[in-house]
C-alpha cells in the first residue's frame, strides 16, 4: 500500500490524519517538523506528503522549495495543508508543485479526494498504476485486447463465482426476544458495511450517520470481527 508522511508540528492533526489514512489502507510516517520530514524521505521515499505550511523551524513553503530544486516532486505529490492560508500561498505552493491546497479545518471528503487524486496521477508511485493513470494489476504488464478475450472465453465456459461476503438480503429469526432479534439484525447490517467499504471504519461511521467513537464500541458490543474485513488482511 502507499506511504503518505504527514508532516504538521501539531499532535492532534497529525494523530487524526494518521488515524483515518491508516484505516484507509495507507502506511503513514509522522513528522512534526522539517528535519524530521527530511529523515523520513531520506528513509523510506514515501508516495506523497501532506505538508503542513506554518510550522515553528522551516515552513512548509520553504521546504516545498527544497524538494522541487532536488527533483523530488514528479515522483512525490506534495499536499499543502494550512488554517490560515490565502490564495497568494495556495499559488506560490502550486508554482513550486504542490498537487493541492487543503484548508483547515479538512473535510473527510476533500482530503480523501486530494489523496487520490494525488496518487493516481501520472507520474506518481501508486502500486499497480502505470503512467497513464490505468492499473496493470501490479505485475508491469499492460493487459492486451487478447488476453482480455481469453479471460472472457474462459469465464464464459465456467459457472458464475458464488458471491462472497455478507449479503444485503438475510434472513432474520423473529421468534426470539426483541433485544437478541435487533442485535443480530445490527451486526449483520454493521458486517454487510464493513466488508462493503473494505473494513474502513471512516466510510462506515460517515455512510451509518455515527461518529466514529460510538461506532467502534457499538461493533466491539455486537462482536464484530473487525480484523476480518481490514484492507490488506
Amino acid at each position: 500500500m502507499p506511504t503518505i508522511l504527514v508532516v504538521d508540528d501539531e499532535l492532534g492533526i497529525r494523530a487524526l490524519l494518521s488515524e483515518i489514512l491508516t484505516d484507509e489502507g495507507h502506511t503513514v510516517e509522522l513528522a512534526e517538523n522539517a528535519a524530521q520530514a527530511r529523515a523520513v524521505r531520506q528513509r523510506c521515499q514515501p508516495d506523497l506528503v501532506l505538508l503542513d505550511i506554518w510550522m515553528p523551524d522551516v515552513d512548509g513553503i520553504t521546504l516545498l522549495k527544497e524538494w522541487a530544486g532536488g527533483g523530488l516532486l514528479p515522483t512525490m505529490p506534495v499536499i499543502m495543508m494550512s488554517g490560515h492560508g490565502t490564495i497568494d500561498t495556495a499559488v506560490e505552493a502550486t508554482k513550486f508543485g504542490a498537487a493541492a491546497f487543503l484548508e483547515k479545518p479538512i473535510t473527510l471528503q476533500k482530503l480523501l479526494k486530494a489523496v487520490d487524486q494525488a496518487l493516481t496521477r501520472p507520474g506518481s508511485n501508486k502500486p499497480g498504476t502505470s503512467a497513464d493513470g490505468r492499473g496493470d494489476g501490479g505485475g508491469g504488464h499492460p493487459r492486451t485486447a487478447s488476453s482480455n478475450l481469453g479471460g472472457a472465453a474462459a469465464a464464459a465456459d465456467t459457472h458464475p463465482p458464488e458471491p462472497t461476503g455478507p449479503q444485503s438480503h438475510q434472513s432474520f429469526d423473529l421468534d426470539r426476544p426483541l433485544r437478541e432479534a435487533r442485535d443480530a439484525f445490527e451486526k449483520s447490517y454493521f458486517e454487510f458495511h464493513l466488508a462493503k467499504e473494505g473494513g474502513s471504519m471512516t466510510r462506515v461511521a460517515e455512510k451509518t450517520g455515527l461518529e466514529r467513537t460510538h461506532l467502534y464500541r457499538k461493533l466491539k458490543q455486537l462482536g464484530v470481527d473487525l480484523s476480518r474485513n481490514k484492507r490488506g488482511g
